[in-house]
């Protein structure tokens, strides 16, 4: 036991010790005829240093109750006087969402991973803790890793979440973070596909694969993958690469791979197909994809050890249905949309026949659309050989133009370019009422195949229309998380940039499957948008000493947040602690 007096006090704080433990208890001193004798007036047990700190601001303003020498001076106690006309709020930025996107990783277990993946070495920042930081920046605040580096993460939450330093994130540190990520992309997807199972108790009996494309800036002259082709984006003067998705039912993706930007989709099947079935094995699954994956190679081989598959045909197919079309067997399958099945001559497999009453409407309107500028543009042309004398080679030229740009309609068209006497065009041109029948009874029309005999229409329907997941996936990866352009030129850090992308969907994914299990709904861009409403701001306070009190503090969420974070089981933090950098 200790005693530590204050000279003039007539109380003092005594510190006991007791099993390894620090008692606090309050002392008084008092005088009697027999000499100074002490008193306990309080045991206090084993106050914080916040609480101590708090007395001693008291002994300091009382000097004859409490004394200060007993506790350090850099501790700051949980109550003090403040000039109330000098606080100041200072530094607010998005809170909400980052915190989330944090929430999630945990969720999955994807920080663990990478920690475990990426061990830390010699380096100042842990590898799994910058990976952990560009995946939240393309989740919340998508752009390129200079712009991260340079303002980015300086601006947001992280440095007080991670623990990491500003200065010490710089676009050297995340170029080599993408490096030593793309090293695990396997053991990533699998880790997540296995995550996502037991979550949400996903069935992978379904496999939904797509193909797009994203185009580069620059002429990425020393990436081979880098190569001109059929543009989605419609930027064909740029180079670009193909990205295969592979997703369920419900959207949640299982994995991608690269292709050169000049590769046909249906050349990428054999390996998407033989990869998944390595890395998760091969087991009674069900593949779905769209019209441009069939060929007579790709059929052979999907049938292959058993598999199964539902693919979309060419339209041109339709014609060897035109019998089927006209009957009146159809099996409603969704409000508008009709079904029915035709067996295949050998039996192995069956033709889905689709119509929906919508698709019919646009295909009439954009033919109608298509026709009455073709005839504008033959009757035009046809007046201006009456009146000029024109290079039949010439007006050819123009017709077969005008043809390529309303390909739609085109086919409805017969047209005789005559050379008169004089060496002048004659343009002579009809409708063929044929094809007008034609295109009249297939409008809105679509067909499928597969290996399936044994389902309803309404249930290869069902299963082939959930494509839709895969086209949406696309969508939100080049508009909520930026994955075009791509800036980058060495093919690794091209496939870590698409990585990061994918790595930010799961976690996108995972917040709508959440949304949608609390009754939410399944749109998680808007939950992102109004969480990142919720701030983190630094209250600056000045005590009645004139010493600067900073509290790092997260806004209160309103009424509408609050239950957003209740329903998905989130909470915030009423404060963060700062830092010593």
């Amino acid at each position: 036991m200790t005693r530590e007096f204050c000279y003039n006090a007539r109380m003092y704080l005594r510190k006991n010790r007791s099993k390894g433990k620090t008692y606090w208890s309050l002392v008084e001193t008092y005088r009697t005829h027999r000499g100074p004798r002490q008193r306990i007036v309080s045991y206090l047990g084993d106050m914080d240093e916040a609480g101590r700190a708090g007395m001693k601001a008291l002994a300091l303003e009382r000097p004859r109750m409490v004394q200060g020498v007993l506790f350090d001076d850099d501790v700051m106690p949980d109550w003090q006087e403040i000039d109330t006309g000098r606080i100041a709020v200072e530094r607010p930025r998005a809170f909400g969402d980052w915190w989330v996107g944090l929430w999630l990783i945990e969720k999955l277990g994807l920080a663990d991973l990478l920690e475990e993946a990426m061990p830390t070495g010699r380096e100042n920042v842990p590898w799994w803790a910058m990976a952990v930081t560009t995946i939240l920046c393309r989740l919340c605040d998508p752009t390129s890793e200079l712009q991260v580096a340079q303002s980015l993460y300086e601006r947001s939450p992280l440095p007080d979440l991670l623990g990491i330093p500003a200065d010490r994130v710089n676009d050297d540190r995340l170029y080599r973070t993408l490096d030593k990520l793309v090293e695990h992309k396997d053991r990533i997807e699998k880790h997540l596909c296995e995550r996502m199972g037991k979550l949400f108790d996903v069935e992978y009996d379904l496999l939904l694969y797509d193909v797009t494309s994203t185009y580069f800036e620059g002429a990425c002259a020393s990436n081979n993958m880098a190569q001109r082709g059929y543009s989605r984006d419609h930027r064909s003067d740029c180079k670009q690469v193909n990205i295969a998705l592979v997703v369920t039912r419900c959207g949640l993706p299982l994995g991608f791979r690269i292709f050169a930007g000049n590769t046909h989709d249906s050349q990428t099947v054999r390996q998407i197909v033989t990869e998944m079935e390595r890395q998760y094995g091969q087991a009674d699954r069900v593949w779905v994809m769209d019209r441009g994956m069939v060929s007579p190679e790709n059929v052979d081989f999907l049938k292959q050890s058993g598999r199964r598959y539902i693919l979309g045909t060419p339209k041109a197919q339709l014609r060897k249905f035109e019998a089927q079309l006209l009957e009146k067997d159809w099996t409603v399958v969704r409000e508008g949309v009709e079904a029915k099945i035709c067996p295949a001559p050998d039996g192995g497999e069956v033709f889905i026949l689709c119509r929906s009453a919508e698709r019919a409407k646009k295909e009439q309107a954009m033919r109608q659309r298509f026709e009455q500028r073709i005839e504008d543009s033959l009757n035009h042309i046809a007046e201006i050989c009456g009146k000029q004398k024109r290079s039949p080679i010439q007006v050819a030229t123009q017709i077969g133009r005008l043809l390529q740009r309303n390909s739609r309609a085109s086919q409805l068209f017969q047209f005789d370019v005559k050379t008169r006497k004089d060496g002048s065009a004659e343009l002579i041109w009809s409708k063929r009422t044929d094809f007008k029948d034609w295109a009249s009874l297939s409008e809105g029309c679509y067909m499928l195949r597969s290996n399936i005999t044994d389902w309803s229409p309404d249930a290869l329907w069902q299963a082939y229309i959930q494509l839709t997941q895969a086209e949406a996936a696309f969508h939100i990866h080049k508009s909520d998380l930026s994955l075009r352009p791509i800036w980058h030129r060495l093919p690794e850090r091209v496939e870590a940039h698409i990585l990061v992308c994918f790595l930010a969907y799961v976690l996108w994914k995972t917040l709508g499957q959440l949304c949608k299990a609390a009754g939410l709904g399944d749109e998680p861009r808007q939950i992102l948008d109004e969480l990142r409403q919720i701030r983190l701001i630094d209250v600056v306070m000045t005590t009645r000493t004139g010493k600067n009190i900073r509290r790092r503090c997260v806004t209160q969420p309103s009424k509408e947040q609050a239950i957003l974070l209740k329903y998905l089981g989130i909470q915030l933090p009423r404060q963060l602690k700062i830092a010593q950098m």
